[in-house]
């Protein structure tokens, strides 16, 4: 199992730049298929980001990830693992792909609040003219009553 200090690049979340050096790679064997090349290469990619000490995030969108993660982080570090591809550089790709967007979701500011409206007075005039014509409708399909 090999780990390496970072990526040449950042990862970028948005408007964010995570710096490369908060970024933690480890490469470890994949499982699956690969036939004898599984046994002999490091294909399996985690990238790693401690989310509690990360001082690119800055404070408000640290304390979003941070509450809206809970249950993903351990320690403050958030993982991702992937090994769908047989090679590295792929998988590689993949990680970053999913961290951002993991990251994206737990970073976006939360939905604005919905606020209470009521019908006018015009649309329940509408409304309550299309009931009365319906039941027309539907009277005019019965038989007549009888005498």
């Amino acid at each position: 199992m090999a780990t390496h200090g970072g990526a040449p690049e950042g990862l970028t979340v948005g408007s964010v730049t995570v710096p490369a050096d908060a970024l933690t790679w480890r490469f470890s064997r994949s499982s699956g298929p690969g036939g004898q090349h599984v046994n002999t290469s490091d294909t399996r990619v985690s990238l790693s980001l401690d989310v509690a000490s990360c001082a690119g995030l800055g404070h408000t969108r640290r304390q979003r990830a941070l509450e809206r993660l809970q249950g993903r982080l351990v320690g403050g570090v958030l993982t991702v693992t992937v090994q769908t591809h047989r090679s590295q550089a792929r998988n590689r790709v993949e990680a970053r792909e999913r961290m951002a967007a993991l990251l994206a979701e737990a970073m976006a500011p939360p939905a604005r609040e919905r606020r209470a409206t009521r019908p006018s007075r015009r649309a329940r005039q509408r409304r309550m003219d299309a009931k009365r014509q319906r039941s027309e409708v539907k009277r005019s399909r019965s038989r007549p009553p009888m005498d």
